[in-house]
């Protein structure tokens, strides 16, 4: 049996055009359709968004832990997830999916290098785990 290490939750009400908070209310974010007039507001975000946000941050930190693991000494490694939402239908019905493009730079790393980590932070990675099979996921430098 797995061992939790950590736990979290929000809470959403009205959907794509509502918010989520968290259940003491010290995070909450107003939810606006992607592409909408004020989607792109400071308080405002989308589902995607949250979920870029969320994936960039552990994937790097699994990236991290990579390098780490194998002493390899660097000054800046970030990642950008960019979050794209895609209708695979043909037709009129809708097939609704995200697909993601991860790339990341490590200031002391080749582009071959980079490439092998992130390999290795992909295969760590607990959001590239939970949506393997399932996600389009692809990895640039």
């Amino acid at each position: 049996m797995a061992k939790e290490l950590f736990s979290t939750e929000m809470i959403n009400t009205g959907g794509r055009e509502g918010k989520v908070v968290s259940p003491s209310g010290k995070s909450e974010f107003t939810i606006k359709k992607p592409g909408g007039s004020d989607s792109e507001s400071g308080t405002n975000t989308n589902p995607e968004q949250l979920f870029a946000a969320g994936y960039a941050s552990c994937f790097n930190g699994a990236l991290q832990l990579m390098l780490s693991n194998d002493n390899v000494e660097f000054n800046e490694c970030k990642t950008s997830a960019n979050v794209s939402l895609n209708d695979y239908a043909e037709g009129d019905d809708k097939d609704l999916r995200i697909a993601v493009t991860l790339k990341s730079e490590i200031d002391s790393l080749d582009e071959a290098k980079t490439k092998e980590y992130m390999e290795k932070a992909h295969a760590f990675c607990p959001y590239s785990k939970a949506i393997d099979g399932n996600v389009d996921v692809e990895l640039t430098v």
